[in-house]
């Protein structure tokens, strides 16, 4: 007797051991995660070659620009839908990995929002996506613990942050997941688990879904994203728009498309976020080939030079006008035991930025660790009284394409290019391990601040001809000595990363020495990690 085929509904296959994640691999879950892939997998790989063939144009002298076909968007008279109450007021966000006590520790900080991070503060090995899955159910669920080595036992306190996820972005595969022989989106797979396991019960407790939505460069871009959550609703039968999101402008041509990327997800958007270390990242990656667009190195590259003050302001402008938040970025300092001048002097860092976009208009605000989360407060309680600031339009700002591709003056010293290869050597060392934030200098480096050195360190080698304030050449040799004794020492010590460290060297070397920029550090990287 033939079976209905019916039965034989499409399902993710498993490629991996998956012992003791079998409640957040079953059966219905891996079905839905086909359909995604089946519906939207198509779309996505068209919008990734839209990308490169961007890129290939940037290549060869092209710039971004605002976009002519969406003018109309860009001039009419258009809001987001409303916001939910739960969000109105998002003064301090705090952001970590899905770790468990991370999100137990996030939670109880007294931030209104905690970010968990699927992507660029998470290294996506499987057992850390599936345990970050676990940990985001138990949470969700009211029954998340954590009993330390040393019998400290963490809880979720009575008033917790609200939960936000940040999944990976559209480039980064999921290879432990397979449909139809396809490699699945981290996207979907990250998005997909969660919201089949969580979403209904997040809903009924007026607390989203909610997400943020990394490295997107276009509007069509968004657009996916609407229709994948659109999908979603429908499926787990919850209310059209219910399924809310921030997006992350970390990209520069996505710059010069806030008000599309939120006019196709205006039924789900609350606001948009300047995604400060990506950003620079991606004015270093979409120039590469522009020699006149260098920047000097990172520790001169603040929030305070002009093309990221238009940027910053652009966005304020932009959410404001469409009556969605404006959130400002991460502080990336960390707390410095035993030294306090050390410790005051980064706080004094932290509390001037936040000033800065208080007083510029932004609603809310990004820290790494739990010990920032009171000083950005006292700033935006002093400066920002009410749960937001959507009535503060910013008519003042007219930000032309000029300012916000113009280079910043600096320089480059022998320490700051030093820096850029300790920095990138010892993440993607301790990111082969297994970890996805890493702190070094007092400061939490994550991927985007990785990214910003290995692209740094490529364009003054490449485009040549650079030299140090002593006149000392940039070259291949000091790169390759500079690499080789920050390995040495990583090998001799017990930091993160001390046994992935010849791998980590070895695919440093390779990137910086080729011919072209990679597009991303982790998507080579990926190939390596367990």
């Amino acid at each position: 007797m033939a079976v209905p085929s019916e039965q034989f509904e499409a399902t993710a296959e498993i490629r991996a051991e998956y012992r003791g994640y079998e409640d957040i691999l079953t059966p219905p879950a891996m079905a839905f995660l086909a359909r995604l892939h089946r519906r939207f997998d198509t779309t996505r790989q068209q919008l990734l070659q839209a990308r490169r063939e961007r890129q290939a144009a940037y290549d060869a002298g092209a710039l971004p620009d605002f976009r002519n076909d969406t003018q109309a968007i860009r001039a009419s008279a258009w809001t987001v839908a409303a916001i939910p109450a739960a969000l109105q007021d998002r003064r301090v966000e705090i952001t970590g990995p899905v770790e468990r006590k991370m999100i137990i520790n996030a939670l109880n900080s007294g931030a209104k929002v905690f970010m968990a991070d699927f992507e660029d503060s998470s290294a996506p090995s499987f057992s850390n996506q599936l345990d970050g899955q676990l940990n985001l159910c138990d949470a969700v669920n009211g029954t998340i613990e954590f009993h330390s080595p040393e019998g400290k036992q963490y809880r979720v306190g009575d008033h917790p942050a609200v939960l936000v996820i940040r999944p990976r972005g559209w480039h980064l595969p999921e290879r432990h997941l397979t449909v139809d022989g396809e490699p699945m989106a981290g996207a979907l797979v990250d998005f997909g688990l969660f919201v089949f396991h969580n979403a209904r019960s997040l809903h009924q407790q007026g607390r989203g879904p909610f997400f943020y939505l990394p490295k997107l460069e276009a509007m069509e871009e968004a657009a996916l994203w609407d229709e994948v959550m659109a999908l979603a609703e429908g499926e787990l039968d919850l209310p059209v728009g219910c399924m809310k999101a921030t997006v992350l402008i970390e990209t520069l041509p996505a710059v010069f498309q806030m008000h599309e990327i939120l006019h196709a997800l205006r039924r789900r958007a609350v606001g948009l976020n300047c995604g400060r270390w990506d950003y620079i990242f991606s004015y270093l990656k979409t120039l590469r080939g522009h020699r006149d667009r260098l920047l000097p190195e990172r520790g001169q590259v603040a929030m305070t030079v002009p093309f990221l003050k238009s940027y910053s302001e652009l966005l304020i402008q932009t959410c404001h006008r469409r009556r969605a938040f404006a959130m400002g970025g991460m502080a990336a300092q960390i707390p410095i035991k035993g030294d306090d001048d050390a410790n005051e002097a980064a706080m004094n860092k932290v509390r001037a930025d936040k000033l800065r976009e208080v007083q510029a208009g932004h609603d809310g605000t990004w820290v790494a660790h739990p010990a920032l989360v009171a000083v950005a407060q006292s700033i935006f309680d002093q400066h920002m009284p009410a749960a937001n600031q959507l009535d503060v339009m910013r008519d003042d700002v007219a930000v032309t394409r000029e300012q916000l591709l113009a280079p910043c003056a600096g320089s480059i010293s022998r320490a700051g290019f030093d820096n850029n290869v300790e920095v990138c050597l010892r993440y993607t060392a301790a990111w082969l391990e297994g970890l996805g934030c890493v702190p070094i200098h007092h400061l939490m480096e994550d991927a985007a601040t990785a990214e910003i050195a290995r692209a740094q360190l490529w364009q003054w080698l490449h485009h040549g001809a650079l030299e140090f304030p002593d006149h000392a050449a940039i070259d291949f040799a000091l790169f390759d000595q500079a690499l080789a004794a920050h390995a040495h020492r990583l090998r001799e010590s017990t930091l993160p990363g001390a046994r992935r460290v010849d791998e980590a060297a070895a695919l440093l070397s390779a990137l910086t020495h080729a011919e072209q920029l990679a597009d991303f550090l982790t998507l080579p990287a990926y190939e390596k990690l367990a």
